[in-house]
């Protein structure tokens, strides 16, 4: 059986896939057609059902609740995980909601963390993720930044105003729910499930040579040093990647009631 399968180049997603897409595991009779994009891309797509598994934030899935639902396996979720709002030079809080805020995608779990914390703010400006720095450094306005980008950042001199993934453990008392894989509903349940398990297989068999990177990790890496890439993976792979749980699952709903969506664990979750 053929399947498309899209996710991004960051190393805890290629990561979590090397092993199945490289068939250093036993995937059977499937076979996957490998897309690589940026995660607001990934949500665009998965909006227009352009992938039968693909990767998305939490913060579009009440978007997609019609036609995809979430595997238990392959998700970033954590705590001490969540975005960072930055500036140049050290911001007032109270200054926040008049300035001008870069976001990596309207679809993205940081504009909803950040949206949450900041109601009010209006003046935004969707980037990629990768482009967020820049403009902060260029004294355009603040950023939200995510990925490897909160290993660098105060490189660069930038300064962090808050942790908005503090803000939503604060709130919830739950860990964050960053992002997710999810499987058409179109497709048959048993295949739902055995997509699953491989994943699973996928983010076991990594973690069996881990610290070791694979070679397919530090070619989508995009020029990060092996401390950044293994930082990225020490901080987004975890025991939720694994599985959910009843944890991550009841994270994922409370994300979910913000946006007043019904939520039932056997509609939003494969069995």
């Amino acid at each position: 059986m053929k399947l498309s399968l899209a996710f991004s180049p960051c190393p805890n997603d290629t990561f979590i896939f090397d092993a199945l897409v490289n068939h250093k595991i036993d995937t059977g009779d499937f076979e996957f057609e490998v897309v690589l994009a940026d995660v607001e891309t990934l949500n665009q797509h998965a909006i227009e059902q352009r992938f039968d598994i693909t990767k998305i934030s939490y913060g579009v899935f009440h978007k997609l609740m019609n036609d995809y639902v979430i595997l238990n396996s392959g998700s970033a979720l954590g705590t001490g995980v969540g975005p960072l709002l930055i500036s140049k030079n050290h911001k007032d809080s109270n200054e926040i909601e008049t300035q001008q805020i870069a976001i990596p995608g309207e679809n993205t779990t940081a504009n909803f963390l950040f949206s949450t914390a900041y109601p009010n703010a209006q003046n935004k400006i969707f980037l990629r993720y990768d482009e967020i720095e820049a403009f902060v450094l260029n004294n355009k306005g603040l950023g939200v930044i995510i990925h490897e980008n909160r290993f660098t950042y105060t490189d660069k001199g930038l300064h962090k105003i808050i942790d908005l993934g503090d803000f939503w453990e604060t709130q919830t008392q739950s860990p964050i729910p960053l992002g997710g894989i999810v499987v058409k509903r179109s497709i048959e349940k048993v295949v739902q499930k055995q997509i699953d398990q491989l994943i699973k297989q996928s983010i076991e068999f990594a973690f069996s040579n881990y610290p070791m990177l694979a070679d397919y990790v530090i070619k989508h890496a995009q020029e990060m040093s092996e401390d950044v890439m293994r930082n990225h993976i020490d901080l987004y792979v975890n025991d939720f990647s694994i599985a959910l749980g009843e944890k991550g699952r009841r994270a994922i709903e409370k994300m979910l009631t913000n946006y007043n969506m019904p939520v039932n664990q056997s509609n939003i979750f494969v069995d």
